[in-house]
């Protein structure tokens, strides 16, 4: 009965110190970020260029397919496409690091204690590095469409800020169900996949028919890309509802991972 007692005191004094002991393991943070960044890139030839010619590479194809085929009749489409394209890939890559987190650092969590909430936050920190690299080229783009940059447009650091908090959120979630269910990396890769058709990365919401335009409404990704095109594409700031929805769907998906995370993360080394 005491030790249920002690287990549930430290997983209720882990949810109120997570935050407050970031500080204490940023050294152990930075390194473990340098050595994701690192592996990811490792025996490449182009390296981090990568980041730079992903969505290019994805925004070519698509341009091609939807904007000579399909011809939809978007302004700035290649600025449209590739800022889907970049907060798409994020949001994949960031959710499968972080889903990984745990199984992968398995060796490391036998043998030094550390807060297990280090883990999905360090992946989710490296794919923000990547996130910012990727950036580079869409706001490239962005000039030479000869899209005029205006004051509103610094305001794309809010999606990128929200984003990043709900892929961190929700890979705590996906971490606690890969640790304890290894098939979960099959069915995200099914779910990742439909969630890129139920958002509108290469096609205007405008064409949805009335019966499917409701999914917009519970799409997260939606509100992220759309605050984000908000402020590139027309140079103004995104309405109030949107900017609600953002931080809602972030701040919701860190609490409730927080949550699960921190009930179940006692459990993890029985299944590593």
């Amino acid at each position: 009965m005491e030790k249920r007692v002690n287990s549930a005191s430290k997983n209720k004094e882990s949810s109120f110190t997570m935050f407050r002991s970031i500080k204490r393991y940023g050294f152990l943070i930075r390194q473990l970020v340098s050595r994701d960044f690192k592996l990811k890139y490792k025996r490449s030839v182009l390296g981090v260029l990568w980041s730079f010619l992903n969505p290019l590479l994805y925004m070519a194809v698509l341009y091609v397919v939807f904007s000579a085929l399909f011809r939809f009749d978007i302004e700035y489409y290649p600025v449209y496409l590739l800022s889907g394209i970049v907060m798409f890939n994020f949001f994949s890559e960031s959710t499968s690091l972080t889903m990984n987190s745990i199984i992968s650092s398995a060796a490391l969590i036998k043998k030094v204690y550390v807060p297990q909430y280090i883990y999905p936050l360090t992946r989710t920190i490296s794919s923000v590095i990547n996130l910012m690299i990727s950036m580079i080229p869409l706001l490239a783009a962005v000039l030479i469409s000869g899209i005029r940059p205006t004051a509103s447009t610094l305001m794309i650091i809010i999606p990128i800020i929200c984003i990043s908090i709900f892929c961190l959120g929700l890979g705590m979630i996906l971490a606690t169900l890969m640790t304890f269910f290894r098939d979960t990396q099959y069915l995200w890769g099914v779910v990742s996949m439909i969630w890129m058709y139920l958002t509108p990365i290469f096609y205007p919401v405008s064409i949805l028919p009335d019966q499917v335009a409701w999914v917009m409404k519970i799409n997260p990704l939606y509100y992220f890309v759309d605050f984000m095109r908000v402020c590139m594409i027309e140079g103004i700031s995104p309405g109030g509802d949107n900017c609600a929805a953002c931080f809602i769907w972030a701040v919701g998906s860190l609490v409730l991972g927080s949550v699960v995370f921190n009930k179940a993360q006692d459990k993890f080394i029985l299944y590593l």
